[in-house]
């Protein structure tokens, strides 16, 4: 995880003076807690969670405001201010900031949606099958929200076959007996010679 945040400390900036790093993956996938544990390597990097742009009513169609609220700001070198989306409530709540920090994570499904690619430094992908990721989703989640993810899996269905994010990716994240293990991606950016794993020590600085 240190090598992997040594890497993408070292990628030139690609919204404003920010690196733009994009954690996409199926529901389920293990996205929040990998983008978590790499915020942490990154020195406590901010992370937006796209769970909070989202909404019932606009499951994926909140590109734009993602490109207003957020990117927009961060591109001029100012503060974005989004309204994290309160699922139980459904309601927007207060206004949150996210500064522009060196390297600020986006994860969440739909995190390497066209609308956002140009603004990425580097897209990531959790590598876990579809239907593995939702029965891990589901059992997280548990009963009270069985009927939510019957849409959410059509839903998502829909999003990825018009607008997919793994073919674009410059890695591919697995996970292993332990920790995680880090490969080069479709996308075809980032050579064989940039493989790194979770147990890589300190790598070549810029």
């Amino acid at each position: 995880m240190r090598a992997l945040a040594d890497r993408l400390r070292c990628l030139p900036p690609s919204c404003g003076t920010v690196r733009l790093v994009g954690v996409d993956g199926h529901a389920g996938s293990g996205k929040s807690t990998f983008a978590g544990e790499l915020a942490v390597a990154l020195g406590d990097a901010p992370v937006l969670h796209l769970d909070d742009v989202a909404s019932h009513e606009e499951l994926f169609s909140w590109d734009g405001r993602l490109l207003s609220e957020v990117v927009a700001p961060l591109e001029r070198g100012a503060t974005a201010r989004y309204l994290p989306y309160d699922w139980r409530a459904r309601r927007f709540g207060p206004a949150r900031a996210l500064p522009p920090a060196p390297v600020v994570l986006v994860e969440g499904v739909g995190a390497g949606r066209q609308a956002l690619r140009p603004y990425l430094a580097r897209l990531l992908w959790m590598d876990l099958p579809r239907e593995e990721a939702w029965a891990r989703g589901r059992s997280r989640d548990g009963e009270e929200q069985r009927e939510f993810w019957s849409g959410w899996v059509e839903a998502e269905r829909r999003h990825f076959a018009e607008d997919p994010s793994r073919p674009f990716a410059d890695l591919l994240v697995r996970q292993p007996a332990q920790g995680y293990a880090v490969f080069p991606g479709p996308s075809g950016s980032v050579g064989p010679d940039q493989f790194v794993t979770h147990r890589d020590g300190p790598s070549a600085m810029c």
